[in-house]
């Protein structure tokens, strides 16, 4: 784990800017909302490097890139920058709103005024970044809990966060999901609206509902009435600006029966409720649900915890107790659910494909990548507290 990141802040707000980056490093410019495209030049002309690229909190923009001596390469991609505030227009006019924020949120780089790249890997080495601002991409915005937001600290990751790393410079990923949320509670907060003022006719819009919802009491909660409910304002807002609707079913908790060889079902009815209706308002879904009920159960009961956030204690500093987590992923199982998802959307025919990266290859959760040859490497930031909701 890198001990000390250095911040570089930039004046200007875009550009291009000539650094020395050799070391993990963070460098941050003030810009508004909106799409960036970034071009980072990697490698050095000393040594050979080996590079990762991430921007705001956590997000994987380019894995890996190991350079020779002398050698420099150009990486482009998209980075989607936003703060809480918008204008919304209501029949009485225009008024200023704001995202409801939880608390642990108010320090996220993720809605902060400032787009920040993060450089990491075992030899980083940048010496240019390009900054400028882009109205030509789709956007993917994602709503959802904690097994879709940008988990701001180690060891803690969700697919939201890894899903960038698969498109090209043609796509942005904007990820508006927050750890304990419910389709309702996302509602609520503003969320949405906020991403309908972002949105342009042709933007995606990824729904993945139902940990948490399963959780609410009140009258008239449950899968068939208010979860429904709150989906169908989903659909109807965003295609009523244009937008394409996109389901996901939940992903699995690894529960097992007593045979310890497959995934007991927790959600209920939910998953069966989110089919129904993307079945009656013809929304294209992807089966969460099953795709990680195969994963885990080809992992099987044990190296199944190497997907998730299962560490034995002093993993981490200040970590005196053992995590034992059976919601929430680790970078691994981030990255495969991640996979899950770009293949469950090249099963479906959805034109945004067109923007993966040349790398891409076809994905089997029967088949998944062995946990043996992932590498992570650890952001400063660390917070061994789980995430709200289960």
């Amino acid at each position: 784990m890198a001990s000390c990141l250095a911040m570089l802040t930039a004046m200007a707000q875009t550009g291009s800017f000539d650094v020395n980056i050799n070391s993990a490093s963070y460098f941050s410019v003030q810009v508004p909302d909106g799409n960036y495209r970034i071009t980072v030049t990697v490698g050095s002309k000393k040594r050979k490097a080996e590079t990762v690229v991430r921007a705001e909190s956590r997000r994987l923009m380019v894995e890996d890139v190991k350079t020779a001596r002398g050698q420099l390469i150009d990486c482009s991609f998209i980075v989607n920058k936003r703060s809480p505030r918008f204008l919304m227009t209501t029949k009485d006019g225009v008024r200023e709103e704001t995202v409801r924020l939880k608390d642990r949120e108010k320090s996220y780089l993720n809605w902060d005024d400032s787009l920040t790249l993060e450089f990491n890997g075992p030899a980083p080495a940048v010496s240019r970044i390009r900054i400028e601002p882009d109205t030509t991409a789709t956007t993917i915005f994602l709503c959802g809990n904690s097994t879709v937001v940008d988990q701001n600290a180690e060891p803690w990751a969700s697919w939201g966060q890894m899903i960038p790393r698969w498109f090209d410079s043609r796509v942005a990923v904007s990820n508006h999901a927050e750890s304990g949320l419910t389709a309702r509670s996302f509602l609520a907060g503003n969320r949405l609206e906020k991403i309908l003022t972002m949105m342009r006719p042709g933007d995606y819009v990824v729904c993945e509902f139902g940990h948490n919802d399963e959780k609410e009491h009140l009258p008239g909660d449950g899968a068939w009435y208010h979860y429904i409910y709150n989906l169908k304002v989903f659909v109807d807002k965003v295609r009523q600006a244009g937008g394409h609707i996109i389901f996901c079913t939940p992903t699995q908790r690894r529960f097992w029966q007593d045979d310890n060889q497959h995934i007991k079902d927790t959600h209920g009815d939910f998953p069966a409720a989110m089919r129904s209706v993307a079945e009656r308002e013809n929304v294209p879904i992807i089966d969460l649900n099953e795709k990680t009920r195969t994963f885990f159960e080809t992992l099987g009961y044990e190296d199944s915890k190497r997907a998730l956030v299962h560490y034995p204690a002093n993993t981490y500093p200040g970590q005196d107790q053992p995590l034992a987590d059976n919601t929430h992923f680790n970078p691994y199982g981030a990255y495969e659910v991640a996979k899950m998802v770009v293949q469950g959307m090249i099963d479906l025919n959805l034109p945004v494909v067109n923007g993966l990266r040349d790398d891409w290859k076809p994905f089997d959760p029967a088949h998944p990548d062995d946990f043996n040859l992932f590498r992570w490497y650890d952001a400063i930031s660390l917070d061994t507290r789980k995430p709200d909701g289960n």
